[in-house]
């Protein structure tokens, strides 16, 4: 039995549905009735970090485990691990971030991510750390803003961020749950090159078929809008890692989901592809792309986007 955790969240809905046919699943969300795309034979039950009496009932019978937290500052890493110690599980694999590795990221997410990788390490279980850069995903942030107003708003528009399709992180979870020769590894995650927003936007309206308008933010209005979503330590770990990227701290492009998988990282114009409806105006249909099939970029850090990878 393979339990996954944040099984409604980005990541973890997209590694319910990559496991190939015949693997017990068991899916674990504070509210069961969000989970989608879950296998019909797949078990789903109510769970909590904070609740050890649930966590004991989701890791009954489980031997291999997906790890996903959020909540930043808690100990819920440590509570998951000495819960799965307790139940037997033999292997977790935990979704990190790439900044862990940068010296110069001090920010609160990232210090939160770095003890949460040291909980694991010392847990005595088999361990795995999927480090991803910032998802392709965060794109879509924009469009509401793209469907209405045909305009991207980015702070630094032009720095760079070798971005990763959340699915790409997906099939090396399950490559890391599924098979031997993963423990003790630490996968850093990117796209197959870097984009900067501007990049993105370029490339967004050339597929949708339409001009797209890209207007920088400041740093006080990106922050304003942090804060208007999220605490004041997670508004200003956002900031620090949009400097980092300006300085080039997430322009590296990694080999590993290559390795992994066998397969190379899809493309930013890949997953834009395949997400077109949500740029989109209501009831009108995304243009042919204009670019070639083999012309396709990669991505970077907006507000509304959480995270310091």
């Amino acid at each position: 039995m393979i339990l996954v955790t944040g099984a409604t969240g980005t990541v973890g809905g997209q590694v319910v549905r990559r496991f190939p046919a015949g693997v017990r699943l068991r899916l674990m969300a504070r509210d069961p009735a969000k989970v989608t795309g879950a296998p019909a034979a797949a078990e789903i039950v109510a769970g909590d970090y904070g609740d050890p009496l649930s966590l004991a009932r989701a890791l009954t019978g489980v031997h291999a485990a997906f790890l996903v937290t959020t909540r930043a500052g808690g100990g819920d890493d440590a509570a998951f691990a000495a819960a799965a110690r307790r139940a037997g599980v033999r292997r977790l694999v935990k979704l990190s971030a790439a900044a862990v590795l940068d010296p110069g990221a001090d920010d609160f997410i990232t210090r939160w991510q770095r003890a949460g990788e040291e909980q694991l390490r010392g847990c005595g279980l088999e361990w795995t750390l999927l480090r991803p850069r910032a998802f392709m995903s965060n794109a879509l942030g924009w469009a509401a803003s793209v469907r209405g107003e045909r305009t991207v708003r980015a702070l630094y528009p032009a720095s760079p961020n070798a971005c990763v399709d959340p699915r790409d992180v997906a099939e090396v979870a399950v490559r890391a749950l599924t098979e031997e020769g993963h423990a003790g590894r630490a996968y850093t995650l990117t796209g197959p090159q870097t984009l900067t927003a501007a990049g993105q936007c370029e490339q967004l309206g050339r597929l949708l078929g339409v001009p797209l308008r890209l207007v920088e933010l400041s740093p006080a209005q990106a922050r304003a809008a942090w804060a208007a979503r999220y605490p004041e330590p997670v508004a200003d770990a956002l900031l620090h890692s949009a400097e980092r990227q300006r300085a080039g701290a997430k322009a590296q492009v990694e080999d590993t989901v290559r390795a992994v998988t066998g397969r190379p990282p899809r493309t930013f114009a890949q997953w834009a592809e395949d997400h077109l409806e949500a740029f989109a105006p209501a009831g009108q249909q995304p243009a042919a792309p204009a670019a070639p099939a083999g012309d396709r970029l990669a991505r970077p850090v907006r507000p509304g986007s959480p995270g310091t990878a």
